[in-house]
């Protein structure tokens, strides 16, 4: 999963939503679609994991 993501990382690199600054953050364009783990009861996906990711969504 990880070759799979990293690979598709580097196909469509982004840039930043507006209004969004965060330096050590590599973006992706629209395209993915990925299932989390994460903390309950956080707003931001802090301490998230990638269970798995699917291509969908706006492209």
């Amino acid at each position: 999963m990880r070759e799979r993501l990293w690979q598709r990382v580097q196909e469509a690199p982004g840039g930043p939503p507006k209004g969004m600054k965060r330096p050590a953050t590599q973006w992706v364009k629209p395209g993915l679609i990925g299932r989390v783990k994460h903390l309950r009861g956080e707003q931001d996906l802090r301490h998230a994991s990638l269970q798995d990711f699917r291509e969908g969504g706006p492209q």
